[in-house]
């Protein structure tokens, strides 16, 4: 398989704009290459010819589409756009199905494959969701506003202080941090409860500020 990306790390982004963040807060998915130069249209079929393999369904090219997708992605391969419009791309082509089955899995996984490279600064359980946050956008499970806002939190700065309100990496418990231990850990209380919990600071988010795009 080929490198998913040449460039750095998604962490230093070029510009705002409409794919997340601000101008004084840039977002990663702001970071402008070429993301799928090294991805032939021949490696998005041997990718397409496995995940039929594991769903034992049978490989094929969609007729009525097949070609014009192949066209499609060849040009757009040479392009430098930005990671959320590659992002956008690859979940484009899921919906104009190229092939009979498996194209969200395919483009997903593709998806996956560039996040995995392009975020692997990050601490491995951040990767991760990030990752799978890229990978169910591309296959029409998760909404583009709410993967914006989880690719954007799980790349922000895992330092927290006293005070700081935060929630679970999944954002199903809000809570706020009590203290920082010598060690780095974070001892945070979730709403509702008395209980004191301790945590590394990187399995946690900073819930962002309202009024973000």
């Amino acid at each position: 398989m080929a490198d998913e990306t040449t460039i750095g790390s998604a962490r230093t982004p070029d510009g705002g704009g409409p794919d997340g963040g601000s101008s004084c807060e840039q977002s990663p998915l702001q970071t402008r290459a070429a993301f799928i130069k090294n991805w032939s249209w021949d490696l998005v079929i041997i990718l397409n010819r496995g995940a039929c393999e594991r769903g034992r369904a049978l490989h094929v090219i969609n007729s009525e589409t097949g070609t014009a997708c192949e066209a499609a992605w060849e040009i757009s391969r040479s392009k430098i756009v930005t990671l959320g419009e590659t992002l956008h791309l690859l979940r484009s082509f899921h919906r104009k199905a190229p092939f009979l089955f498996f194209n969200g899995n395919t483009f997903a996984d593709i998806g996956r494959r560039l996040a995995m490279a392009l975020f692997s600064s990050l601490p491995a359980v951040r990767q991760r969701e990030v990752s799978s946050a890229i990978a169910h956008y591309i296959a029409g499970v998760l909404d583009r506003e709410v993967m914006i806002e989880i690719v954007e939190a799980l790349s922000a700065s895992a330092e927290l202080k006293t005070g700081d309100r935060v929630k679970t990496l999944r954002g199903s418990t809000q809570g706020t941090i009590l203290r920082v231990q010598d060690d780095g850990r974070v001892v945070w209380q979730p709403d509702g409860s008395h209980s004191e919990l301790t945590a590394l600071p990187e399995s946690l988010l900073p819930e962002l500020k309202k009024g973000r795009t």
